[in-house]
């Protein structure tokens, strides 16, 4: 069972990027953050305080997620759209865990602690005039 999710926050740790054998297919590409979703209240004195905030992994499932996992940074503010799932798996003891996660359609960057964009050149769908051409 799933529930759709949008939640902003920072990622902590260092991205990490998967690739999975799909036989003779292309592999699967798997990108995972570990973001930590805050909920600021704003206290008298104008600041903020963190009130019930989590930390949930966040999966993004995509073919350009090694080139992603180059983007994101520690520390960058995120705002991820998917749905939340309950992930379970066995310890090293054989004890069964369980922890919610996010498995993300849209990951976001969002501008706070953003020094510098820098977009990458366009791809023309159409081809550039002849230098003899009038535009």
């Amino acid at each position: 069972m799933s529930t759709h999710f949008w939640g902003e926050g920072n990622i902590g740790t260092k991205p990490e990027f998967k690739e999975i054998p799909n036989g003779n297919n292309e592999p699967y590409r798997l990108l995972r953050l570990n973001v930590y979703f805050d909920n600021p209240i704003p206290k008298s004195d104008g600041e903020y305080e963190d009130r019930g905030g989590y930390w949930a992994g966040v999966e993004v499932w995509h073919k350009d997620a090694e080139r992603y996992s180059e983007l994101y940074r520690k520390g960058m503010r995120v705002l991820v759209i998917g749905r939340m799932l309950m992930d379970k798996w066995e310890d090293d003891k054989g004890v069964e865990c369980r922890a919610m996660k996010v498995q993300a359609s849209r990951v976001g960057i969002l501008p706070h602690r953003v020094e510098i964009v820098v977009m990458a050149a366009q791809e023309r769908s159409v081809p550039a005039p002849e230098a003899d051409e009038p535009e």
